[in-house]
């Protein structure tokens, strides 16, 4: 009986761990980068909260200049007649735009959050999605979960709920107490609906009724990016971003050409956030994406802590210390899955080739 996906079977496992690799890579540069650089351009004049969040997406043709080059390889230099550089049907296209409104909305809820509150309180609130990515897995994908998995999950939430209390103590100059909360509930937001996100992203692998290799992925992001970055383009009509932008730039703390570098950056970090946390679902499942995702966080700590000489309160470090107690808590468990499982597969079982078709 054949499934609803059809996922093209790994024939080198090896390939398929490089390819993991590779996306937790682009994972780690992505996550750590973009709130700093997102963050940055708050504290330093940016105001529009509408921009910085079409950034978040707005860097999509990277992955179109990674698909167009990887075709031209098949095509040209290989000579693959049959290569195409769009292979999505219609149906993988209304998925994608699905993910892609709800990525729109993410990125606003993420880029507003973000303009209210330190980087160090920020990425410790979005640990929270790992809770929501864990509960929509459970219902989308049906993930299992194991007693190391789930206590992962409940140290998280515990953690991410321990900021919520003396909210106060590290709120920026100038900022209300209002708009601290607010920017706290945003946060929250963000972290729910980028934590359906990933399951949904996954479930959409499963459902697409067509061959899902990486290059199908990359479209996929290519598509869900595009259409986030509609969205954020109408919010930026609306609010007349695109008239306030060069007035803004020339008025930037840091210089008019530090403006647009930051500008670029955005856009580029978040491609590399998009195409490894696709990558990490493609060859893993939405759940590992979410926990790597929350396991990176304590580093962007650490560097918003350095970089911009944020507080770090009592709180921030009980946040941080069960955070990491969650993310060992995780891994312990999975080594003792892959232990187990190799203990219990037979020499025979072993040597049949994984397919996912």
């Amino acid at each position: 009986m054949e499934s609803d996906s059809q996922v093209s079977p790994l024939q080198r496992p090896s390939a398929k761990k490089a390819l993991l690799i590779l996306s937790f890579v682009g994972l780690f540069i992505g996550n750590c980068g973009l709130p700093l650089i997102t963050r940055l351009y708050f504290i330093h004049g940016g105001n529009r909260v509408w921009l910085s969040s079409c950034l978040l997406s707005a860097g999509w043709p990277f992955i179109l200049v990674i698909m167009i080059a990887a075709f031209y390889h098949h095509r040209v230099i290989r000579g693959d007649s049959s290569a195409k550089l769009f292979n999505m049907k219609p149906r993988l296209v209304l998925f994608s735009a699905v993910l892609g409104a709800l990525t729109g909305v993410g990125n606003y809820l993420y880029a507003y959050g973000i303009s209210k509150l330190p980087v160090s309180t920020s990425v410790l609130v979005i640990a929270s999605q790992l809770a929501f990515t864990a509960g929509f897995a459970y219902l989308l994908v049906k993930q299992k979960f194991s007693p190391f998995s789930v206590n992962a999950i409940v140290l998280l939430t515990i953690g991410s709920s321990v900021l919520a209390l003396h909210t106060n103590s590290d709120r920026p100059e100038g900022e209300s107490n209002k708009e601290y909360v607010l920017g706290f509930v945003m946060t929250l937001a963000a972290s729910a609906v980028w934590g359906f996100i990933l399951p949904l992203t996954e479930y959409t692998y499963q459902k697409a009724k067509q061959i899902i290799d990486f290059p199908l992925v990359m479209e996929i992001q290519l598509y869900i990016n595009f259409f986030a970055t509609l969205f954020g383009i109408v919010g930026m009509l609306i609010n007349n971003d695109f008239k306030v932008i060069p007035r803004e730039a020339r008025n930037f703390d840091l210089g008019e050409t530090k403006y647009y570098t930051i500008i670029v950056c955005t856009a580029m970090l978040s491609q590399f956030f998009a195409i490894g946390a696709g990558g990490v679902i493609f060859c893993a499942s939405s759940l590992l994406s979410g926990v790597i995702i929350s396991v990176l966080l304590p580093v962007t700590e650490v560097l918003a802590i350095l970089l911009y000489k944020e507080k770090f309160q009592a709180e921030k470090g009980v946040a941080l210390v069960l955070s990491l107690w969650g993310f060992v808590s995780y891994f312990y468990g999975e080594m003792k899955h892959a232990q187990n499982t190799k203990e219990n597969t037979s020499p025979a079982e072993m040597e049949v080739p994984l397919n996912h078709g």
